[in-house]
């Protein structure tokens, strides 16, 4: 990639030191009012198909705590992809952050339903060295709520700042010891975005989904970016049929890691969390 391809602070529209200061410290920025409550509609509308569909499939949803499922899914099973990753301040975000040679290896939903529990304080995957030793991000989790999020549907929460954390005493390197809780509930930020905002995280910062305490699901969509040199596309399979790919967008193209296929095959949830499925005790 060019030079000329990298992003201009002086040009962006957005602040890239804001940026870059938001996600090396708190670990978690967001942008509101992103897209328009008809195109998050849109989306939910798609996620419910695609969710129900993959209830009847066997390794179709991957359990994330009780009453709380996580589905993969591919690009082109939602109708507003491009839309997704070709928005100015997500193209910004992942160049500023993971480079010019970043890529999309992961997208999929989280739906927290009615009767859904605390999870314990977790990390979505052990921190790689890059973090430990480098100090450096190297992939970034974006999420789009698609609906209005209230206290009594299980809001996310959040630890700001811990994504730096060594996981010393963590079980299987993502599950802080209770004697840490103190220092999250500490921290906690409870996140309640509404229809059309979107946020980015490191998938690092401790975090947790809350009890659902409400009649409504609350379905989110995840965008998983990583920069040269991360891993985590090994966990997923993101496959385009040669149809769809021809009428991608070059710059779409050069930042997805995908396999082509002739017709999509369903995806057998791989990356099961053993640690989430009991909730919080």
């Amino acid at each position: 990639m060019k030079v000329g391809d990298l992003v201009n602070p002086v040009t962006s529209q957005y602040d890239i030191a804001e940026i870059m200061g938001g996600l090396y410290g708190d670990g978690i920025i967001g942008l509101k009012g992103a897209f328009s409550r008809e195109w998050v509609q849109q989306l939910g509308e798609d996620i419910a198909v695609l969710y129900e569909d993959a209830l009847r499939r066997p390794g179709g949803a991957v359990g994330r705590g009780p009453k709380r499922h996580y589905v993969e899914i591919h690009p082109e099973d939602i109708r507003g992809f491009v839309d997704l990753v070709t928005h100015p301040w997500v193209k910004t975000v992942c160049e500023a952050v993971l480079g010019p040679e970043y890529k999309v290896v992961e997208i999929g939903f989280d739906v927290p339903n009615p009767g859904s529990m605390d999870q314990p304080w977790h990390r979505d995957f052990g921190a790689p060295p890059d973090t430990t030793l480098g100090r450096r991000l190297n992939s970034l989790a974006f999420n789009i709520t698609t609906v209005d999020v209230f206290e009594d549907m299980g809001p996310f929460v959040i630890a700001p700042g811990t994504q730096w954390d060594l996981p010393e005493g963590f079980e299987h390197e993502m599950f802080p010891s209770k004697d840490m809780y103190e220092r999250y509930e500490a921290r906690a930020q409870r996140k309640m975005p509404k229809m059309g905002d979107i946020s980015v995280r490191s998938a690092l910062t401790i975090h947790k989904g809350t009890a659902n305490v409400s009649d409504k699901a609350r379905p989110v969509l995840v965008l998983g970016v990583d920069a040269p040199g991360a891993n985590n596309a090994e966990r997923h399979d993101l496959q385009v049929t040669h149809g769809y790919f021809e009428k991608l967008p070059e710059y779409v193209k050069r930042h997805l890691t995908y396999r082509l296929v002739n017709e999509l095959e369903p995806i057998v949830q791989a990356h099961t969390i053993e640690g989430l499925m009991m909730g919080e005790a």
